[in-house]
């Protein structure tokens, strides 16, 4: 489903918060794609610490000098996603032998509801390999340094939260 504006990908995921894995998984794929569009899903079951406008902002701030990096949000089947904007690749990132099962059905279900749609696993660095969303949320909630897990801005706006609730309190 290559397009005039070359091949598309998909990263998608909650990125509740962006950590520095998912840049380097973004970065690495924007090397590869002509465009990937970061995808951040609207799940009203989850209860996320940053809203999907601040996801997407912060993610927008982050790749603001990669033209190829385009930040979006989407709720319902990834795979009709990914046809209305054109993509004809979904990119996932496989931190763990755990992780591989999981993605392995994601991949194979997005493949029978969209044959034309291939799914690419990629491995974040190996500095990054442990780090996960949930992990840095939950360093963060106790009193953890996150420095160097996520980008400076994403550490910035975690601390404003953390002072936000505070004052709620």
């Amino acid at each position: 489903m290559a397009t005039s504006a070359g091949r598309v990908a998909v990263y998608p995921g909650t990125f509740d918060p962006l950590t520095n894995g998912h840049v380097d998984i973004i970065q690495r794929g924007a090397a590869i794609f002509d465009r990937i569009l970061v995808a951040i899903l609207v799940n009203p079951a989850k209860s996320p610490l940053f809203s999907v406008e601040e996801r997407m902002r912060m993610a927008r701030e982050v790749f603001k000098a990669q033209p190829g990096v385009e930040i979006d949000s989407f709720q319902g089947l990834l795979v009709e996603y990914a046809k209305r904007r054109q993509a004809d690749v979904i990119v996932r990132g496989l931190r763990a032998i755990s992780d591989f099962e999981f993605e392995m059905q994601m991949a194979l279900m997005n493949r029978r509801l969209s044959p034309s749609v291939e799914t690419v696993l990629m491995m974040p660095a190996e500095s990054y390999t442990y780090v996960s969303s949930r992990l840095v949320k939950e360093i963060f909630a106790l009193g953890g340094s996150v420095t160097g897990l996520v980008p400076d801005l994403v550490e910035t706006r975690l601390a404003e939260k953390s002072e936000q609730a505070g004052h709620r309190a």
